[in-house]
């Protein structure tokens, strides 16, 4: 051996000498997480028919709470659209833009709640916090119902986003410490797929209501209160069955508590929903690229999905139905949101990859807004299909969620990049009542214009981010060789199947697992995603 080796060897030895000291000092100082607290380090056998029964009773009591939550959500946000074709804007006197401002103050109060919330998910504990979002939420539904004036109203819509401010990251933040990676796109896909049944179910209920005939209640109140009757009466329900972290599922015995940690070890995001407020990590999510871009994304969606949702019943009216057409009409919106949403997410599972799949809805979304901007609107039937393509960007966000949360780690860091995606989904939803305005009433081309111009530049974003993932991941390889480890090291958990640690310490085997020699030794240490060598990037 040369000299030169020689020497490149022991600065090598150095190195991984020098990187054990400093892992476990680590150990000794961090914040851990609950399962690490429980289980420490120990290691245990997990076999595919253990990964399967622990999958199995997971979505029976967590998935189950989180897809009827997220549903009662959409809905009780989204009846304001039906409210409106049933007469709101007469009945409550709501005249010029107040109907705009109404329908955009949900969003302000999320902008406006993102610090707080931000601290909060890392803080309360699901259970406690879960159950009071919800009470609150539905007593301000309730409110709406109650309220005959535009302040009263808006007072109201405002409670309602504050208190609903929350919910996606919450959701996104427990699907990713309850779940596998591989496994989390078709969750997101379950809960956020009731956006479609929102949809549908505020249309029946807006229909039913819509030939209910009282003295005493207008249409749009007797909506508003029995959703919010509905989603208060959910709340109890809420605190009895979920649970706040893995390693104290109750409905899950001691050893398969420890089982479910172990199969979550490949994650390298942790098991944990709470912990520390740590602000380095705070400083690393606002400094990174990838956090920009995921909100520079995330806006752009939901500058369109904002207007499907307030201006989705008055464009069709546009087009030329009456009230109860138009609320029937809209059914099939909700019919393809659910469609897509499946579609996507499991394309997304399939294929392992979320940022081509997104291209593709965006470009859909795009062919949809140019032919409402270019038909003729006495063409009545292409100018309807055109409406159903913008259904497609129902399939984005939960794209977007689940590519956050599979590439963020460290349970602070986690929380400020998901309220940040939920603060572009308020200011998207701010700014796209305000392109649509009465003056372009009924066939909005102004709008339609401004939103083109904003899918066009959400593909770019898309493959912006696309090829930052993968400078990401050849910065990582060199980083892990640098430490003595493998330089490409197997995504476990992005398998389809649960497949088991490699215990050997065999070369061959390291370079096909994310264990071994001190490999997965950091997956419930709470480190970033950057501070984690181990760590994969999903593209």
């Amino acid at each position: 051996m040369s000299s030169f080796d020689e020497k490149k060897e022991d600065r090598q030895t150095e190195h991984i000498e020098q990187y054990d000291r400093a892992h476990d000092d680590r150990k000794q100082t961090v914040k851990v997480d609950e399962a690490f607290k429980t289980f420490g380090d120990e290691r245990i056998e997990v076999t595919e028919e253990d990964n399967k029964r622990i999958l199995r009773k997971t979505d029976l009591h967590v998935l189950t709470i989180l897809a009827w939550v997220y549903w009662l959500q959409i809905t009780d946000k989204s009846i304001l659209g039906y409210a409106a074709t049933f007469g709101l804007k007469d009945d409550a006197n709501i005249s010029g833009s107040q109907y705009s401002i109404i329908g955009s103050l949900s969003a302000i109060a999320q902008l406006c709640w993102m610090p707080a919330s931000s601290y909060l998910l890392v803080r309360c504990k699901p259970r406690w916090f879960m159950t009071l979002l919800v009470f609150c939420w539905g007593a301000a539904c309730c409110g709406m119902g109650a309220s005959t004036t535009y302040s009263a109203l808006a007072a109201t819509r405002f409670l309602l986003g504050l208190f609903e401010a929350a919910c996606l990251p919450l959701f996104a933040i427990l699907t990713s410490i309850w779940y596998r990676r591989a496994e989390q796109p078709l969750r997101v896909c379950v809960w956020y797929g009731t956006n479609g049944m929102g949809t549908i179910m505020a249309a029946i209920f807006a229909y039913g209501f819509g030939h209910v005939e009282s003295d005493k209640l207008f249409t749009y109140q007797m909506i508003f209160i029995f959703c919010g009757l509905l989603t208060v009466l959910t709340a109890p329900i809420i605190y009895w069955k979920i649970d706040n972290s893995v390693s104290d599922a109750r409905f899950l015995s001691p050893e398969d508590r420890h089982k479910a940690v172990e199969r979550l070890r490949s994650n390298n995001t942790g098991t944990a929903a709470t912990n520390s407020f740590k602000w380095d990590q705070v400083a690393e999510a606002l400094l990174e690229p990838k956090t920009w871009l995921f909100f520079c994304m995330t806006l752009c969606v939901n500058v369109g999905a904002s207007v499907v949702n307030v201006f989705g019943p008055l464009i069709l009216g546009g087009i030329g139905f009456d009230k109860y057409k138009t609320t029937l009409l809209n059914l099939p919106t909700g019919v393809i949101q659910i469609l897509v949403i499946v579609f996507s997410s499991y394309a997304a599972y399939k294929w392992r990859y979320k940022g081509p799949v997104l291209v593709v809805l965006t470009l859909v979304v795009l062919i949809g807004l140019i032919l409402l901007y270019v038909i003729d609107q006495s063409n009545t039937g292409v100018r309807l299909f055109a409406y159903y393509l913008l259904a497609f960007l129902f399939g984005t966000n939960p794209l977007i969620v689940s590519w956050i949360a599979a590439n963020t780690a460290g349970s602070t860091k986690k929380s400020i990049v998901l309220a940040m995606f939920n603060m572009a989904v308020g200011a998207g939803n701010i700014i796209g009542p305000y392109l649509f305005t009465e003056e372009d009433a009924p066939s909005y081309p102004k709008g339609f214009k401004a939103c083109m111009g904003i899918f066009a530049a959400m593909v770019a974003l898309t493959i912006a981010q696309i090829f930052n993932m993968a400078a990401l991941n050849r910065l990582k390889a060199r980083e892990r060789v640098k430490n003595g480890k493998p330089a490409n090291i197997r995504d476990l958990s992005m398998e389809k199947k649960y497949t088991a640690h490699v215990e050997e310490k065999d070369d061959s085997k390291l370079e096909s697992s994310t264990t071994g020699a001190g490999l997965g030794d950091n997956a419930f240490l709470d480190l970033t995603d950057k501070q984690n060598d181990e760590f994969v990037y999903v593209l």
